[in-house]
Protein backbone atom coordinates (compact mmCIF):
# COMPACT_ATOMS: atom_id res chain seq x y z
CA UNK A 1 0.00 0.00 0.00
CA UNK A 2 1.22 3.91 -0.69
CA UNK A 3 1.83 6.04 2.57
CA UNK A 4 -0.42 8.55 2.96
CA UNK A 5 0.23 12.11 2.92
CA UNK A 6 -2.65 14.71 3.80
CA UNK A 7 -1.91 18.45 1.67
CA UNK A 8 -2.74 21.61 3.35
CA UNK A 9 -4.72 22.49 -0.16
CA UNK A 10 -6.28 26.27 -0.55
CA UNK A 11 -6.32 25.19 -4.45
CA UNK A 12 -3.22 27.90 -5.63
CA UNK A 13 -0.78 27.61 -7.47
CA UNK A 14 1.65 26.25 -4.83
CA UNK A 15 -0.37 23.70 -2.98
CA UNK A 16 -1.82 22.23 -6.97
CA UNK A 17 1.84 21.88 -7.05
CA UNK A 18 2.29 19.70 -4.11
CA UNK A 19 -0.61 17.28 -5.24
CA UNK A 20 1.02 16.43 -8.45
CA UNK A 21 4.37 16.20 -7.69
CA UNK A 22 3.67 14.10 -4.16
CA UNK A 23 1.61 12.13 -6.75
CA UNK A 24 3.91 11.62 -8.95
CA UNK A 25 7.09 11.77 -7.98
CA UNK A 26 6.95 10.11 -4.88
CA UNK A 27 3.90 7.83 -5.63
CA UNK A 28 2.09 8.97 -1.99
CA UNK A 29 -1.76 8.57 -1.65
CA UNK A 30 -2.72 12.25 -1.65
CA UNK A 31 -5.59 13.34 0.39
CA UNK A 32 -5.82 17.18 0.21
CA UNK A 33 -7.48 19.65 2.84
CA UNK A 34 -8.63 23.08 2.75
CA UNK A 35 -8.95 24.40 6.14
CA UNK A 36 -11.42 27.35 5.52
CA UNK A 37 -11.10 30.20 8.17
CA UNK A 38 -14.01 31.88 6.43
CA UNK A 39 -12.72 33.33 3.46
CA UNK A 40 -14.59 30.77 0.80
CA UNK A 41 -17.75 31.06 -0.55
CA UNK A 42 -20.05 27.63 -0.97
CA UNK A 43 -18.97 28.39 -4.56
CA UNK A 44 -15.47 28.90 -4.41
CA UNK A 45 -15.42 25.59 -1.95
CA UNK A 46 -17.05 23.65 -4.76
CA UNK A 47 -14.60 24.95 -7.40
CA UNK A 48 -11.58 23.95 -5.06
CA UNK A 49 -12.80 20.67 -4.69
CA UNK A 50 -12.94 20.16 -8.04
CA UNK A 51 -9.42 21.30 -9.28
CA UNK A 52 -8.08 18.70 -6.05
CA UNK A 53 -9.76 16.12 -7.85
CA UNK A 54 -8.94 16.94 -11.56
CA UNK A 55 -5.41 16.88 -9.49
CA UNK A 56 -5.70 13.64 -8.86
CA UNK A 57 -6.22 13.29 -4.80
CA UNK A 58 -7.85 10.17 -3.38
CA UNK A 59 -10.23 12.31 -0.93
CA UNK A 60 -10.51 16.30 -0.57
CA UNK A 61 -12.14 17.76 2.43
CA UNK A 62 -12.96 21.21 4.08
CA UNK A 63 -12.80 21.71 7.37
CA UNK A 64 -14.37 24.94 8.47
CA UNK A 65 -12.70 26.20 11.53
CA UNK A 66 -14.63 30.03 10.96
CA UNK A 67 -15.78 30.28 14.37
CA UNK A 68 -12.98 29.04 15.91
CA UNK A 69 -10.82 30.97 14.73
CA UNK A 70 -13.45 34.11 16.04
CA UNK A 71 -13.56 32.44 19.26
CA UNK A 72 -10.47 31.59 20.42
CA UNK A 73 -8.50 34.67 18.24
CA UNK A 74 -10.44 37.45 16.16
CA UNK A 75 -11.97 38.54 19.41
CA UNK A 76 -9.11 38.96 21.08
CA UNK A 77 -7.50 40.85 18.21
CA UNK A 78 -10.17 43.25 18.56
CA UNK A 79 -9.94 43.37 22.20
CA UNK A 80 -6.28 44.60 21.67
CA UNK A 81 -7.14 46.74 18.72
CA UNK A 82 -4.09 44.89 16.58
CA UNK A 83 -2.24 45.98 14.30
CA UNK A 84 0.87 44.93 13.05
CA UNK A 85 3.16 48.12 12.74
CA UNK A 86 0.25 49.86 13.45
CA UNK A 87 -1.37 48.91 9.97
CA UNK A 88 -1.59 45.23 9.23
CA UNK A 89 -4.57 43.20 11.07
CA UNK A 90 -2.79 40.19 10.94
CA UNK A 91 -4.49 38.67 8.65
CA UNK A 92 -3.05 35.85 7.56
CA UNK A 93 -0.45 35.05 10.09
CA UNK A 94 -3.88 34.61 12.48
CA UNK A 95 -5.15 31.93 11.10
CA UNK A 96 -2.40 29.76 10.37
CA UNK A 97 -2.37 28.17 13.41
CA UNK A 98 -5.75 27.08 12.92
CA UNK A 99 -5.53 25.94 9.80
CA UNK A 100 -2.43 23.58 11.03
CA UNK A 101 -4.51 22.45 13.74
CA UNK A 102 -7.09 21.54 12.17
CA UNK A 103 -4.90 19.56 9.36
CA UNK A 104 -3.13 18.00 12.68
CA UNK A 105 -6.77 16.45 13.61
CA UNK A 106 -7.39 15.32 10.18
CA UNK A 107 -3.97 13.55 9.73
CA UNK A 108 -4.25 11.54 12.68
CA UNK A 109 -7.85 10.85 12.15
CA UNK A 110 -6.97 9.32 8.42
CA UNK A 111 -3.44 7.83 9.76
CA UNK A 112 -0.84 9.99 7.33
CA UNK A 113 1.89 9.38 7.28
CA UNK A 114 3.00 12.65 5.91
CA UNK A 115 1.40 16.30 6.05
CA UNK A 116 2.81 18.21 3.17
CA UNK A 117 2.36 22.19 3.00
CA UNK A 118 3.14 24.74 -0.11
CA UNK A 119 5.05 26.58 1.73
CA UNK A 120 8.37 28.46 0.06
CA UNK A 121 11.90 29.00 2.25
CA UNK A 122 11.47 32.97 2.62
CA UNK A 123 8.22 33.51 4.13
CA UNK A 124 6.29 33.13 7.75
CA UNK A 125 3.99 30.14 6.80
CA UNK A 126 6.65 27.80 6.91
CA UNK A 127 7.56 28.47 10.36
CA UNK A 128 3.69 28.43 11.08
CA UNK A 129 2.85 25.04 9.96
CA UNK A 130 6.44 23.36 10.85
CA UNK A 131 6.35 24.38 14.53
CA UNK A 132 2.71 23.69 14.60
CA UNK A 133 2.31 20.03 13.37
CA UNK A 134 5.76 19.63 15.40
CA UNK A 135 4.43 20.50 18.52
CA UNK A 136 1.10 18.49 18.09
CA UNK A 137 2.46 15.48 16.15
CA UNK A 138 5.82 15.24 16.16
CA UNK A 139 5.58 11.76 14.87
CA UNK A 140 4.19 12.67 11.19
CA UNK A 141 7.03 13.60 8.85
CA UNK A 142 6.83 17.45 7.24
CA UNK A 143 6.72 17.23 3.53
CA UNK A 144 7.68 20.26 1.43
CA UNK A 145 8.54 20.37 -2.31
CA UNK A 146 8.49 23.84 -3.00
CA UNK A 147 10.69 25.15 -0.32
CA UNK A 148 13.29 22.11 -0.70
CA UNK A 149 13.34 22.37 -4.43
CA UNK A 150 13.29 26.24 -4.18
CA UNK A 151 10.75 26.75 -6.87
CA UNK A 152 10.10 29.80 -8.81
CA UNK A 153 6.30 30.32 -9.53
CA UNK A 154 7.12 30.05 -13.18
CA UNK A 155 8.78 26.83 -12.61
CA UNK A 156 4.92 25.78 -10.79
CA UNK A 157 3.83 26.75 -13.70
CA UNK A 158 5.71 25.19 -16.39
CA UNK A 159 5.12 22.00 -14.48
CA UNK A 160 1.68 22.44 -14.39
CA UNK A 161 1.31 22.89 -18.12
CA UNK A 162 2.65 19.93 -18.95
CA UNK A 163 1.17 17.78 -16.69
CA UNK A 164 -1.62 19.28 -18.79
CA UNK A 165 -3.31 21.25 -15.72
CA UNK A 166 -5.75 23.89 -17.41
CA UNK A 167 -6.15 27.08 -14.72
CA UNK A 168 -6.39 30.98 -14.97
CA UNK A 169 -2.42 30.91 -15.17
CA UNK A 170 -2.29 34.90 -15.97
CA UNK A 171 -4.55 35.31 -12.44
CA UNK A 172 -2.13 33.06 -10.51
CA UNK A 173 0.63 35.28 -11.01
CA UNK A 174 -0.61 36.62 -7.38
CA UNK A 175 -0.81 34.66 -4.41
CA UNK A 176 -3.43 35.44 -2.44
CA UNK A 177 -4.54 34.06 0.69
CA UNK A 178 -8.39 35.22 1.79
CA UNK A 179 -9.60 34.45 5.21
CA UNK A 180 -12.59 36.13 7.41
CA UNK A 181 -10.00 38.90 8.75
CA UNK A 182 -8.75 39.79 5.78
CA UNK A 183 -6.99 38.90 2.46
CA UNK A 184 -3.09 39.12 1.57
CA UNK A 185 -2.01 39.89 -1.82
CA UNK A 186 1.66 38.78 -3.04
CA UNK A 187 2.81 39.47 -6.38
CA UNK A 188 5.90 40.61 -7.93
CA UNK A 189 5.35 44.49 -6.89
CA UNK A 190 5.71 43.02 -3.59
CA UNK A 191 9.29 42.01 -3.85
CA UNK A 192 10.21 45.50 -4.26
CA UNK A 193 10.49 48.45 -2.54
CA UNK A 194 8.99 51.18 -4.49
CA UNK A 195 6.11 49.88 -6.65
CA UNK A 196 2.67 48.98 -5.06
CA UNK A 197 -0.03 46.47 -6.59
CA UNK A 198 -2.07 47.57 -9.37
CA UNK A 199 -5.89 48.11 -8.79
CA UNK A 200 -6.73 44.84 -10.76
CA UNK A 201 -4.46 42.75 -8.26
CA UNK A 202 -7.50 43.28 -5.40
CA UNK A 203 -9.95 40.21 -5.72
CA UNK A 204 -12.33 43.08 -4.32
CA UNK A 205 -13.27 45.99 -6.70
CA UNK A 206 -15.14 49.63 -5.84
CA UNK A 207 -18.96 49.85 -6.70
CA UNK A 208 -19.66 52.83 -4.59
CA UNK A 209 -18.96 56.21 -5.23
CA UNK A 210 -20.51 59.22 -2.64
CA UNK A 211 -20.11 57.87 1.58
CA UNK A 212 -22.65 56.30 3.67
CA UNK A 213 -22.89 56.43 7.67
CA UNK A 214 -21.85 53.07 9.31
CA UNK A 215 -22.84 52.57 13.17
CA UNK A 216 -21.29 49.80 14.96
CA UNK A 217 -22.47 48.52 17.98
CA UNK A 218 -20.41 46.49 20.49
CA UNK A 219 -20.97 44.85 23.85
CA UNK A 220 -18.06 44.42 26.14
CA UNK A 221 -15.67 44.44 23.54
CA UNK A 222 -17.44 42.04 20.95
CA UNK A 223 -19.31 43.23 18.27
CA UNK A 224 -23.55 43.40 18.69
CA UNK A 225 -24.71 44.69 15.97
CA UNK A 226 -24.35 46.63 12.55
CA UNK A 227 -26.48 49.32 11.06
CA UNK A 228 -29.14 48.57 14.11
CA UNK A 229 -29.68 44.95 13.12
CA UNK A 230 -28.21 42.77 16.33
CA UNK A 231 -26.17 39.86 15.31
CA UNK A 232 -25.97 36.68 17.28
CA UNK A 233 -23.14 34.99 14.96
CA UNK A 234 -20.21 37.35 15.28
CA UNK A 235 -19.09 35.87 11.79
CA UNK A 236 -21.93 36.92 10.08
CA UNK A 237 -21.41 40.59 11.67
CA UNK A 238 -18.18 40.72 10.05
CA UNK A 239 -19.05 39.48 6.80
CA UNK A 240 -21.73 42.22 6.86
CA UNK A 241 -19.27 45.21 7.40
CA UNK A 242 -16.59 43.53 4.99
CA UNK A 243 -19.92 43.75 2.61
CA UNK A 244 -20.57 47.31 3.01
CA UNK A 245 -16.77 48.09 3.35
CA UNK A 246 -15.78 46.57 0.46
CA UNK A 247 -17.85 48.66 -2.07
CA UNK A 248 -15.65 51.50 -1.39
CA UNK A 249 -12.54 49.48 -1.25
CA UNK A 250 -11.90 50.10 2.02
CA UNK A 251 -9.19 48.41 4.05
CA UNK A 252 -6.15 48.38 0.73
CA UNK A 253 -2.42 48.88 2.52
CA UNK A 254 0.90 47.60 1.82
CA UNK A 255 2.27 46.10 4.89
CA UNK A 256 6.13 46.28 5.71
CA UNK A 257 7.35 44.23 8.69
CA UNK A 258 10.51 41.70 10.05
CA UNK A 259 9.53 38.62 9.07
CA UNK A 260 10.16 35.44 11.72
CA UNK A 261 13.37 34.28 9.77
CA UNK A 262 14.62 37.85 9.95
CA UNK A 263 14.37 39.30 6.27
CA UNK A 264 12.26 42.30 5.51
CA UNK A 265 8.67 41.42 3.96
CA UNK A 266 6.25 43.28 1.98
CA UNK A 267 2.65 41.95 1.47
CA UNK A 268 -0.26 43.79 -0.02
CA UNK A 269 -4.05 43.47 1.79
CA UNK A 270 -7.35 44.21 1.59
CA UNK A 271 -9.65 44.09 5.23
CA UNK A 272 -11.96 46.28 5.24
CA UNK A 273 -14.23 44.89 8.29
CA UNK A 274 -10.88 44.34 10.31
CA UNK A 275 -9.63 47.56 9.91
CA UNK A 276 -13.43 49.58 10.24
CA UNK A 277 -13.95 47.06 13.36
CA UNK A 278 -10.68 47.82 15.19
CA UNK A 279 -10.75 51.70 14.86
CA UNK A 280 -14.16 51.82 15.97
CA UNK A 281 -13.34 49.59 19.09
CA UNK A 282 -10.37 51.78 19.62
CA UNK A 283 -12.15 54.86 19.52
CA UNK A 284 -14.95 53.49 22.34
CA UNK A 285 -12.53 52.05 24.20
CA UNK A 286 -10.81 55.89 24.59
CA UNK A 287 -13.74 56.96 25.95
CA UNK A 288 -14.65 54.18 28.28
CA UNK A 289 -11.10 53.04 29.75
CA UNK A 290 -8.93 55.18 32.52
CA UNK A 291 -5.24 55.92 31.14
CA UNK A 292 -3.85 52.57 32.65
CA UNK A 293 -6.27 50.33 31.34
CA UNK A 294 -5.43 51.96 27.90
CA UNK A 295 -1.49 51.51 28.53
CA UNK A 296 -1.36 48.25 29.72
CA UNK A 297 -3.31 46.90 26.81
CA UNK A 298 -1.29 48.73 24.38
CA UNK A 299 1.83 46.90 25.69
CA UNK A 300 0.36 43.64 26.29
CA UNK A 301 -1.40 43.54 22.93
CA UNK A 302 1.90 44.45 21.44
CA UNK A 303 3.43 41.19 22.66
CA UNK A 304 0.32 39.26 21.67
CA UNK A 305 0.31 40.13 18.48
CA UNK A 306 3.94 39.91 18.00
CA UNK A 307 3.58 36.67 19.55
CA UNK A 308 0.52 35.73 17.18
CA UNK A 309 2.49 36.71 14.31
CA UNK A 310 5.68 34.36 15.25
CA UNK A 311 3.95 31.57 15.15
CA UNK A 312 3.55 31.24 19.60
CA UNK A 313 0.17 30.70 20.00
CA UNK A 314 0.43 27.74 21.70
CA UNK A 315 2.78 29.46 24.08
CA UNK A 316 0.73 29.80 27.95
CA UNK A 317 1.28 33.14 28.22
CA UNK A 318 -1.02 33.76 25.68
CA UNK A 319 -4.00 32.63 27.48
CA UNK A 320 -2.90 34.76 30.54
CA UNK A 321 -2.75 38.16 27.72
CA UNK A 322 -6.08 36.54 26.85
CA UNK A 323 -7.74 37.44 30.82
CA UNK A 324 -6.26 40.37 30.47
CA UNK A 325 -7.64 41.72 27.27
CA UNK A 326 -11.30 39.75 27.89
CA UNK A 327 -11.07 41.48 31.54
CA UNK A 328 -10.92 45.04 30.24
CA UNK A 329 -13.66 44.86 27.93
CA UNK A 330 -16.68 44.99 31.25
CA UNK A 331 -17.10 48.75 30.48
CA UNK A 332 -16.31 48.74 26.37
CA UNK A 333 -20.53 48.78 25.43
CA UNK A 334 -21.92 51.53 23.28
CA UNK A 335 -22.12 52.81 19.58
CA UNK A 336 -19.62 54.19 16.61
CA UNK A 337 -20.74 56.16 14.32
CA UNK A 338 -18.57 55.93 11.07
CA UNK A 339 -18.29 58.23 7.43
CA UNK A 340 -17.63 55.64 4.76
CA UNK A 341 -16.28 56.79 1.60
CA UNK A 342 -13.96 55.45 -1.08
CA UNK A 343 -10.95 54.19 -0.49
CA UNK A 344 -11.34 55.90 3.17
CA UNK A 345 -13.08 55.95 6.53
CA UNK A 346 -13.71 58.76 9.21
CA UNK A 347 -14.72 58.22 12.91
CA UNK A 348 -17.15 60.42 13.81
CA UNK A 349 -18.10 60.04 17.40
CA UNK A 350 -19.87 57.37 20.11
CA UNK A 351 -22.44 56.90 22.37
CA UNK A 352 -22.30 55.32 25.65
CA UNK A 353 -23.49 54.84 28.77
CA UNK A 354 -20.14 54.31 29.94
CA UNK A 355 -18.29 57.27 28.46
CA UNK A 356 -16.06 59.17 31.14
CA UNK A 357 -16.49 62.55 28.75
CA UNK A 358 -19.86 62.45 30.42
CA UNK A 359 -19.53 63.46 34.17
CA UNK A 360 -20.00 66.20 36.98
CA UNK A 361 -16.28 66.92 37.27
CA UNK A 362 -15.72 69.38 35.00
CA UNK A 363 -15.55 70.11 30.59
CA UNK A 364 -12.27 70.10 28.82
CA UNK A 365 -10.53 73.59 28.11
CA UNK A 366 -14.23 74.58 29.49
CA UNK A 367 -14.98 74.90 33.08
CA UNK A 368 -13.71 72.80 36.16
CA UNK A 369 -16.37 71.82 38.68
CA UNK A 370 -14.99 69.55 41.23
CA UNK A 371 -11.59 71.50 42.03
CA UNK A 372 -10.74 75.18 41.73
CA UNK A 373 -7.50 77.68 40.65
CA UNK A 374 -6.05 77.21 44.36
CA UNK A 375 -6.27 73.15 44.12
CA UNK A 376 -4.52 73.24 40.53
CA UNK A 377 -1.88 75.63 42.00
CA UNK A 378 -0.85 73.28 44.78
CA UNK A 379 -1.14 70.15 42.59
CA UNK A 380 1.66 71.58 40.18
CA UNK A 381 3.87 72.77 42.84
CA UNK A 382 3.84 68.89 44.24
CA UNK A 383 4.38 67.43 40.76
CA UNK A 384 7.27 69.81 39.97
CA UNK A 385 9.15 68.77 42.92
CA UNK A 386 11.19 66.74 41.89
CA UNK A 387 12.01 67.88 38.82
CA UNK A 388 13.41 71.02 40.98
CA UNK A 389 15.33 69.11 43.04
CA UNK A 390 17.30 67.72 40.17
CA UNK A 391 17.80 70.61 38.68
CA UNK A 392 19.08 72.38 41.91
CA UNK A 393 21.56 69.10 42.47
CA UNK A 394 22.28 69.46 38.79
CA UNK A 395 22.70 72.77 38.09
CA UNK A 396 23.36 72.87 34.28
CA UNK A 397 21.82 69.62 32.93
CA UNK A 398 18.50 70.48 31.82
CA UNK A 399 18.94 71.43 28.45
CA UNK A 400 17.28 73.94 27.69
Amino acid sequence: MKEKVIVAFSGGLDTSYCVKFLAKEKNLEVYSAIANTGGFSETELKEIEKNAYALGVTKHITLDVTDTYYNKCIRYMVYGNMLKNNTYPLSVSSERIFQAIAIVNYARETGAQYIAHGSTGAGNDQVRFDLTFQILAPDIKILTPIRDAVLSRETEINYLKKEGVVRDWKKMEYSINKGLWGTSIGGKETLTSNQCLPDEAYPSQPTKTGSEQLELEFKKGELAAVNGKTFTNKVDAIREIERIGEAYAIGRDTHIGDTIIGIKGRVGFEAAAPLLIIKAHHLLEKHTLTKWQMYWKEQLSNWYGMLLHEAMYLEPVMRDIEAFLENSQNNVTGKVFIKLMPFHFQMQGIESNHDLMKNDFGEYGEENKAWNGEDVKGFTTISSNYLKIFNNVNKGQLDI
